[in-house]
């Protein structure tokens, strides 16, 4: 194949790029994969105009998303009732649309900086951090699929407590940057490349060529050997060395049965049979929606279950839907929530709502039109910021309901003096795809990040305890109906990221770009 060939090929190296970042996350964990997918990219934008390079992000996203988040066809299909033509249609739609964020990363990377040159090994991983966390929080955000979550294994996982997962997708970048530096600047590799003699610089042009590109791949080195030290060090610690034993009730409950009429007092008796043999533990949790009754109407049910929970000298925290009146306007909004009783009290409310599934965007236009836009429980209302902790016995439990553990900042702003870190979910919506892998990769950084026990419970997995090291401690199968049980401890101490957030790593990237825009003029390749 010739040259002309081969550049006629090159927009495909975009939507590859983006399928070896999916393939370096769960369940598939080929890490390298994440770091060689930026050495293709920057290999790929080389001369690249922006008008160009927004289109080799959009296909870089189309790759990722198509491949990362593919689970959305199941949530369309196969609980949204939508057809196959359809629901291909709709997500191929979404695919698209998502891939517009890392579309304007590429865009805003060769707008500002109209030349690769050796300032792109530190400038292109700080626009691509940046263009992450716009990605989390724009329209509510989706927070998924970060280069960093691929490493809760390797050395860099040292760097969560300190800077979270973005500053370990910087440090990713960086390192295949810097690959890509080297190689660019790699005599023998030019070569081989051109097949031709290059041209003798100057002596000590030809030292700065030899000694550069070694120095930024010895820089990323030393970041992931300052990881490994990273690693070693204990950011919490145990506070009370008397063990909360846990019992998490997976039901497996059919999602298509789940808000039936007829099927919810089934519901509650299947909760109740596979709780009995674990009263007397600390906590017994049921997941999001367990109880599929309004809270005020669901006494009947909530008060002989929380006197036999206190008699047992246990706590049930349970999902469970929530209907309030607002005084004021006379507005009824109904929250998804999660309520703590027994030996221990207190209501949360969920914050952060996922798009179609708890609320509809544009709700006046698209509710009716497909089956899909009217799913039952989409019309919650967030709860608002600054709430309470749930009290588990005396101690103080931070709860998180489904979505809300992706979001690194959310989940650690609100983890401050939390004893321990709760999330229930109903991953019912992803199916037998990659999502709960997905899902609960990200509980595992998010106890990395603040160091803490996560306990996960789950309507049909994978419900999971997790160390304050990010390891799995026990899970469940998916699909079936079980009882995970284990052990957690109440922890003192915070992690550097959990006083001071993504805050470091924003900042850090916002200022190599100022500075680069402001003391050096962007250049050609040199």
């Amino acid at each position: 194949m010739n040259t002309s060939n081969i550049l006629k090929l090159k927009w495909l190296l975009f939507p590859i790029a983006g399928i070896m970042q999916t393939l370096s996350l769960s369940p598939f964990n080929y890490w390298p994969l994440g770091i060689l997918s930026i050495t293709i990219i920057m290999i790929g934008m080389n001369g690249a105009s922006p008008k160009k390079s927004l289109l080799f992000g959009w296909l870089f996203g189309i790759g990722l998303f198509g491949s990362g988040v593919s689970w959305v066809y199941v949530s369309i299909h196969n609980f949204g009732n939508a057809p196959a033509p359809l629901a291909t249609a709709l997500t191929a739609i979404f695919v698209a649309a998502i891939a517009l964020f890392p579309a304007a990363t590429f865009w805003l990377f060769r707008k500002l900086f109209n030349g690769q040159d050796r300032w792109s090994v530190i400038t292109f991983p700080a626009v691509w951090v940046l263009g992450d966390w716009f990605r989390s929080w724009f329209l509510t955000g989706f927070p998924w699929l970060y280069l960093g979550y691929g490493h809760l294994e390797t050395p860099l996982s040292g760097w969560a407590g300190v800077l979270g997962v973005h500053g370990i997708t910087f440090i990713c970048c960086l390192s295949g940057s810097a690959i890509w530096y080297f190689i660019s600047r790699s005599t023998l590799i030019q070569r081989l490349i051109n097949k031709q003699q290059l041209s003798q610089p100057a002596p000590r042009a030809e030292l700065q060529r030899k000694l550069l590109p070694a120095s930024f791949i010895c820089f990323a080195t030393i970041l992931w050997m300052l990881g490994a030290l990273l690693g070693t060090i204990k950011w919490g610690y145990v506070k009370d060395i008397t063990p909360i034993t846990v019992a998490a009730i997976q039901a497996n409950i059919p999602q298509e049965l789940k808000w039936s009429r007829g099927y919810r007092l089934k519901t509650i008796e299947i909760y109740q049979t596979l709780s009995e043999p674990h009263w007397g533990k600390s906590l017994i949790i049921w997941p999001e929606t367990a109880i599929p009754i309004l809270y005020d109407q669901a006494a009947s049910i909530i008060k002989p279950i929380s006197i036999r929970a206190r008699e047992a000298g246990s706590t049930l925290i349970s999902g469970i839907p929530y209907r309030e009146k607002n005084p004021e306007t006379g507005r009824t909004s109904i929250h998804n929530s999660i309520l703590s009783t027994g030996e221990g009290e207190g209501i949360y409310h969920k914050q952060r709502l996922v798009p179609f599934g708890e609320y509809v965007p544009l709700e006046n236009i698209l509710r009716g039109l497909i089956q899909f836009f009217d799913l039952p429980m989409s019309s919650f209302s967030p709860g608002r910021p600054g709430q309470s902790k749930l009290k588990e016995s005396s101690r103080k439990v931070t709860p998180y309901i489904c979505y809300e553990i992706v979001y690194p900042d959310f989940v650690a702003d609100n983890a401050r003096d939390a004893d321990y870190l709760l999330t229930i979910s109903n991953d019912s919506w992803f199916g037998r795809s990659i999502g709960p892998l997905q899902h609960l990769e990200m509980a595992q950084m998010r106890a990395l990040e603040n160091a803490r026990y996560v306990v996960r419970g789950t309507n049909n997995g994978i419900s999971a305890i997790i160390t304050p090291e990010g390891s799995v401690q026990s899970q469940t199968e998916q699909f079936v109906s079980t009882v995970l049980t284990g052990e957690v401890y109440a922890m003192g101490g915070r992690t550097p990221f959990n006083y001071l957030g993504s805050s470091p790593i924003l900042i850090l990237c916002g200022l190599l770009l100022i500075f680069r825009r402001l003391l050096s003029k962007p250049s050609s390749n040199q």
